[in-house]
């Protein structure tokens, strides 16, 4: 893969200084009469070297995967397939596999002739495998050592086919833009074009990027609908997932643990950083603004599991030994109160500068007409530049909202994993991303609704926090007004 693109990238190298070269040489060594500049003859070569080949390559890596996928999975009857539990589960151990034989032919333990002739019957696959570092956890059925060969020969004879199109096809692209390049040849308009043309894309992507997230979630949802009432998800009381059957997967606990620790998040987060950013907004020098600032806004670098570490370690013991063991509200050190303390120290950044951004937007002549009448400054902040900057720390209060709720690893450290309602703060208590991330993770199968909830999850935590995004933006331009 990198020495096909270093190699394309060489080739678009070698188009631009052949395409810039010729556009002079037919300008007769006089570039002053080409109707665009030579750098522009020399781009449009390397535009039409580079970019099929890359196009090309990116569907070619795309496709592939699927075709043998395809491909192997004939070869296993269909009672393997369903003994093995799913489609998914028996191609992870094709792929698994197919990459031990590779490793045992890149190392020499069998040539590629003998990687095609291994048999179960006559040959010992996990001491072959053993020798060359690959372990496998059961025993390895004909059906899926012939998948696992079939995959690996196709994959072998595809990247082959790929090397070959796409470095013939950058190849037949640089001839083609350098036989046409002269002098008369409007090379800017068409690399202006094709710059367009790439921007467009680049944007595109980025829309399908989103909604294919979305479908690919609304896709397994549907899958877990089907397998589990949409009624007792949204309505249930109770999270208790066993993969055995009779699992209790309702929503209503996690959304509850989520909505009360981004609540005590908010409580923290929202005064100390509103009036921090007031202060230097106000009343700060520029001296102290310029040392206050940067300190604050560092606060934002710090990983979100050392976050968790600082909850575990020193908040949830300090809580615990000084407030909830002494009044009898519990003996956990994992508490709601403690992971919303340590999101909220980590939220305050994000509120602070947004409000402090906002509050300096507010024009200077309000704060001067204020004076003028006889206002404090104290007055001034409160009945002029608050109320004028309001909308826009509203909408910072709700865009920290978003990111609270969608917050994974201080939950996870700091709150515990219990599903519970109960309104003590000291309790261990669950989000619904804790709960995603535990879903998916160990040797699952996808096809159970234990796996496939976590997507039902996601969508709907998708959809608030999509909705919390679209109330802030709303107000945000419903409210805001505008100075000259």
């Amino acid at each position: 893969m990198l020495s096909i693109l270093t190699a394309i990238v060489v080739l678009g190298g070698l188009g631009f200084f052949l395409g810039r070269q010729r556009a002079i040489a037919s300008a007769g060594g006089d570039a002053r009469i080409l109707h665009s500049l030579p750098v522009y003859y020399g781009t449009n070569v390397a535009l039409l070297t580079v970019v099929p080949a890359v196009l090309v390559l990116g569907v070619w890596l795309i496709v592939q995967p699927m075709v043998i996928a395809g491909a192997a999975i004939d070869l296993i009857p269909e009672q393997g397939v369903t003994q093995a539990g799913s489609r998914d589960l028996v191609m992870s151990d094709v792929r698994r596999l197919a990459d031990g034989i590779n490793t045992g032919v890149e190392r020499g333990a069998f040539t590629a002739a003998e990687a095609a002739s291994l048999d179960t019957a006559t040959t010992d696959i996990r001491a072959v495998l053993a020798d060359v570092g690959v372990a496998l956890g059961t025993d390895v059925e004909p059906a899926i050592l012939a998948a696992a060969q079939r995959s690996r020969q196709m994959s072998d004879t595809a990247s082959t086919w790929m090397q070959v199109i796409v470095l013939g096809l950058a190849v037949a692209g640089l001839t083609y833009a350098w036989l046409r390049t002269n002098k008369d040849l409007r090379a800017r308009n068409t690399v202006e074009r094709a710059i367009l043309g790439l921007l467009i894309t680049a944007s595109t992507l980025a829309i399908l990027t989103t909604v294919g997230i979305v479908l690919s979630m609304v896709w397994e949802s549907a899958n877990f609908f089907q397998l589990y009432r949409w009624q007792d998800f949204f309505f249930g009381l109770e999270w208790r997932p066993s993969f055995e059957g009779g699992s209790e997967l309702g929503l209503i606990p996690l959304l509850w643990g989520t909505i009360y620790i981004s609540l005590i998040a908010l409580l923290v987060a929202v005064p100390i950083g509103l009036f921090a950013a007031i202060y230097m907004a106000e009343y700060a020098s520029r001296r102290v603004r310029s040392v206050a600032k940067p300190l604050i806004e560092v606060l934002a670098g710090i990983p979100t599991i050392v976050y968790g570490l600082f909850a575990l370690i020193t908040v949830g013991p300090l809580l615990r030994d000084y407030f909830a063991a002494p009044l009898g509200l519990g003996t956990s050190s994992s508490s709601v109160m403690t992971a919303g303390i340590v999101m909220g120290i980590m939220l305050i950044p994000f509120v602070s500068s947004l409000s402090d951004d906002i509050i300096n937007a507010v024009p200077q002549s309000l704060r001067d007409g204020s004076y003028g009448l006889g206002a404090t400054q104290s007055e001034t902040v409160k009945q002029v530049v608050l109320p004028a900057a309001l909308p826009g720390i509203v909408g910072a209060i709700l865009l920290a909202a978003s990111r609270a709720i969608g917050e994974t690893m201080i939950v996870v450290l700091g709150a515990g994993a219990a599903a519970r309602l109960d309104l003590n703060p000291f309790e261990a208590m669950t989000t619904v991303t804790v709960k995603i991330v535990g879903q998916l993770t160990g040797d699952t199968d996808f096809s159970s609704p234990e796996a496939l909830v976590a997507f039902a999850l996601g969508l709907t935590l998708f959809a608030i926090t999509l909705c919390l995004n679209i109330f802030a933006l709303v107000i945000v331009r419903k409210y805001r007004e505008q100075y000259e």
